[in-house]
């Protein structure tokens, strides 16, 4: 059976596209990094793959906010692709300053006439946050989580504060299972900072969109793909693989 392909979407800044490449490699797909500049030149690319990535990093210095600048190129110059792209059952992952890219480009929560419903902003810390974290998935709708409950990923972001324009539109993205990751502590409960890194309303780390197909998320599972990238993993002893891991697996699974 032919392996998926995926793109890694590129851009001024971007810091881990390397790593996430490397975790789809490892996870049994066939990764190719491709410039923003060139899928502008030529969206029909996009197409000849079965998953777009957008991976973390600082994309255009983090200019005007987190993940603005990528976001607006996503919507006027590639949208309709993209869109045609979600709409052939395909999957699309953005990891930190790529989930900001997602969402603020409406790719995730659609916005209305009055703009967005929800956006990603400063941490209530005033500052970047660089740790380690505990989620809590709700797996049933998004493919990329199959088989995940509780798990470890590391988090580093100075805007991951998930808030919505009033607070029933963020219950009812929960309540239609697209609040798909939570921060809790570790034994599994919601908690203030520094359980929850950023001052997330409901405790908030990724959605998806109504599909499930479309995921984003603040935490780095490409940081966690081999277990000796866990700080603890001399004293807590050798996982058999990094909790990130599964995630990419799942992705490539989806098409075989």
């Amino acid at each position: 059976m032919a392996m998926p392909r995926v793109l890694v979407l590129r851009a001024p800044g971007a810091n881990c596209d390397e790593e996430t490449e490397f975790a789809f490699t490892k996870a049994g797909a066939v990764s190719d990094r491709v410039h923003i500049n060139r899928l502008r030149e030529e969206p029909a690319i996009l197409h000849r793959y079965q998953i777009l990535v957008i991976p973390g990093g600082f994309t255009y210095g983090d200019d005007v906010a987190a993940g603005k600048i990528l976001a607006n190129q996503l919507a006027h110059f590639l949208g309709e692709t993209l869109r045609r792209f979600r709409d052939a059952e395909k999957l699309i992952l953005g990891i930190c300053n790529g989930f900001q890219a997602l969402l603020k480009a409406g790719l995730i929560v659609c916005p209305d006439d009055d703009g967005p419903l929800v956006t990603l902003t400063n941490n209530i810390s005033g500052r970047l946050e660089d740790r380690w974290i505990y989620l809590q998935a709700k797996a049933d709708k998004c493919p990329f989580l199959k088989g995940y409950e509780k798990f470890e990923l590391p988090v580093a972001h100075g805007e991951g504060n998930l808030i919505a324009r009033e607070p029933w539109i963020l219950k009812g993205l929960d309540q239609a299972g697209q609040a798909v990751l939570k921060y809790v502590d570790a034994n599994g409960n919601p908690g203030p900072f520094p359980v929850n890194p950023n001052g997330s309303q409901l405790d908030v780390a990724g959605l998806c969109d109504a599909s499930g197909r479309v995921l984003g998320l603040m935490p780095h599972p490409e940081r966690h793909v081999l277990p000796t990238q866990h700080p603890r993993w001399t004293r807590e002893g050798l996982k058999p693989e990094g909790d990130g891991l599964r995630l990419f697996r799942n992705a490539v699974e989806f098409f075989q």
